[in-house]
């Protein structure tokens, strides 16, 4: 299998980034992956692949991966092999990790940014992460807490399972507004 010309955005970095990084261009490792029957095997298989039989990075085997899937109509760009799509988010606050954490796990301070979205709490990392059911039941939210200073942290989120491209990018928009609404509530 021989891989097609692809436009330059399908892939996530360039192919001389790539190589300086790795080696390899992207066709070197396609070629590799294709010899290898990567369309037959899953995400996680293949990206180990990479990191246990040719030393990548983690990171590198990742980028390799996903550029590869996305080059043989494996996966949308901004989606899964199983077809499912995750919508991301992220904003700076003003205030500690601890107080930004709170303000999502704590059902009572979450209601006054977030309150159409009842969320069910699945596990959390106090002050690094926390993972919840979205209401629908069928997809998730992630949270990832970050401090930057003891007066500025970070929160990213990720909305995973999501059915397509159109829903994903509704998501992204709600999200990034929700998120508009805590660092107000926070810092105001």
């Amino acid at each position: 299998m021989t891989a097609d010309p692809h436009p330059s955005e399908l892939f996530s970095v360039s192919d001389e980034a790539l190589r300086e990084a790795t080696g390899r261009t992207r066709e070197e490792w396609f070629a590799l992956l294709d010899a290898w029957g990567a369309p037959e095997k899953e995400h996680g298989p293949t990206a180990a692949w990479l990191v246990e039989g040719h030393g990548l990075e983690h990171w590198w085997a990742q980028t390799v991966t996903v550029d590869y899937e996305r080059a043989r109509g494996l996966r949308p760009k901004g989606g899964h092999r199983d077809g499912t799509y995750d919508a991301n988010a992220s904003k700076t606050v003003g205030v500690s990790v601890g107080v930004l954490y709170e303000a999502v796990v704590d059902p009572a301070q979450r209601v006054r940014w977030l309150p159409v979205a009842p969320l069910d709490q699945r596990t959390a990392q106090p002050n690094r992460s926390a993972r919840f059911d979205w209401s629908d039941g069928t997809t998730r939210v992630h949270f990832y807490f970050k401090e930057k200073s003891a007066e500025k942290s970070q929160v990213s989120l990720q909305h995973v399972r999501l059915p397509d491209a159109e829903s994903a990018e509704v998501k992204k928009v709600f999200w990034r507004e929700r998120l508009r609404e805590l660092k107000k509530l926070l810092e105001g």
